[in-house]
């Protein structure tokens, strides 16, 4: 049985880990660098490094704070943001990343992904999709329904600022087939709520797509972990606030998760 992988999340905006509520009303969260070390001897099994305003701000990932943390962990790393490009994303790999993670960039080009797996192989490119529900009925969409509303998942990108007309379910299956090795799907929804996982959008995507899925978006306690893992069949939790602030370390975590039967590395 392959164990599930805890994954803290490092968002990061003009250099300093942030966190948000839906995307928006960012605070701080502390330094980079302290952050990713805690992780790394703290129990994380990987680590995450999203520069949250780079496709945003049209500008590249930087590159230097990457390399700082790459130099203080010993855990695989992936690190995502303004990744448009085959450059970019040697860049980043290069800066000591072992997995690159891209979205806008793959949204307005798909072959870039067949293009990155080509030449960096399948296991080191991530396709982060953020999603939200539409509530607007479409039939060529994945339809939901849920007390009583219809919806579908939509593909956001440029940090969760604007719309793809993409279905999440349909994008994820894709993205996959073009050559993404992995998926790091994020609840634009539950981001930041900590009110628990969207199980609805990440059982769906996990049943569409043949690689692992790692679901983001809503953690606030270790049983929404516990959640996640019984309800659908998804490789790896991300979380940030609830590691960020003290509330609870990776390896708490993890004894917790192991004392509901989840198979974790300790």
């Amino acid at each position: 049985m392959l164990t599930k992988r805890i994954i803290p999340c490092l968002d990061v905006d003009n250099g300093r880990v942030v966190k948000g509520l839906n995307f928006e009303s960012i605070k701080d969260a502390g330094d980079p660098v302290e952050l990713a070390a805690k992780y790394s001897e703290g129990g994380a099994d990987e680590l995450v490094f999203l520069d949250i305003t780079a496709s945003q701000e049209k500008r590249k990932t930087i590159k230097e704070l990457v390399s700082s943390v790459a130099k203080v962990i010993d855990i695989p790393f992936t690190v995502g943001g303004g990744v448009n490009s085959m450059e970019d994303a040697r860049n980043i790999l290069l800066s000591g990343a072992d997995k690159v993670g891209i979205n806008t960039g793959a949204v307005k080009n798909p072959s870039l992904l067949t293009d990155l797996m080509t030449i960096f192989g399948k296991q080191c490119i991530v396709i982060a999709i953020d999603a939200k529900r539409n509530y607007s009925e479409d039939s060529t969409k994945t339809m939901f329904e849920e007390n009583g509303k219809k919806f579908w998942f939509e593909v956001f990108i440029y940090g969760g600022k604007q719309g793809t007309n993409f279905d999440a379910i349909q994008w994820a299956k894709k993205a996959t087939d073009l050559g993404a090795g992995e998926v790091l799907l994020t609840s634009i929804d539950k981001d930041g709520t900590k009110d628990g996982y969207d199980i609805l959008l990440t059982k769906n995507v996990v049943d569409a797509v043949s690689v692992p899925v790692i679901a983001s978006g809503g953690c606030g306690k270790p049983e929404d972990m516990y959640e996640i893992f019984e309800k659908s069949d998804v490789d790896a939790a991300l979380a940030a606030s609830i590691f960020h602030y003290e509330e609870q370390s990776v390896n708490r975590v993890k004894e917790i998760l192991r004392g509901k039967n989840i198979s974790v590395r300790l």
